[in-house]
């Protein structure tokens, strides 16, 4: 568990999946992300799963106990490289507060300091321009663009409806020497 001044992150449970459901019902979730809106009980099951994982935390206000996003943070193979990816979805109820900066900018120290990582990595869609300020107020780099790296949606005739990525990333030193 981490807290910052006004944030706790820390393992999901099944008292989250209110919170949970609450933003991702909205189909605007899913603009930049893979899915569609879940139920009620599709978001109970997603807390079962994510409390027994350590990829996902939950990002909770320190005042109020409410659940406001996860933050994804995974270890990446081949773990010798000591490289971890971060990315997150919050609730539209909480954008431009600063809220998932600071959860970032928590989880970013958290994983240079304790656990020795040499890098942290982050993508993201070139049009999601909330989510690029994000990282780089986070002091994330943007070290990349890649053309139609990926896809989550295919149009009526099954298509690919390809997106382009941007890719940013932090190592250890430059970290350190901020």
């Amino acid at each position: 568990m981490l807290q910052t001044d006004r944030l706790t992150i820390r393992n999901f449970n099944l008292a989250d999946a209110n919170d949970l459901y609450e933003y991702l019902s909205l189909p605007d979730t899913y603009i930049f992300e893979p899915g569609s809106p879940i139920s009620k009980e599709e978001a109970k099951q997603l807390c079962v799963e994510r409390s027994k994982s350590d990829s996902f935390l939950a990002v909770e206000l320190r005042v109020t106990h409410k659940m406001i996003g996860p933050l994804y943070f995974s270890r990446s193979e081949p773990i010798d490289f000591m490289t971890w990816e971060l990315g997150y979805i919050f609730s539209p109820k909480y954008f431009n507060k600063g809220f998932c900066t600071e959860a970032s900018r928590a989880i970013i120290k958290y994983a240079f300091n304790e656990l020795q990582a040499h890098r942290i990595e982050a993508f993201c869609n070139p049009l999601n321009a909330a989510s690029w300020h994000v990282l780089e107020n986070t002091g994330m780099k943007r070290e990349g663009y890649f053309k139609e790296k990926a896809f989550f949606r295919k149009t009526i005739n099954d298509e690919p409806m390809w997106h382009d990525c941007y890719a940013y990333g932090l190592v250890d030193k430059d970290f350190k020497n901020k």
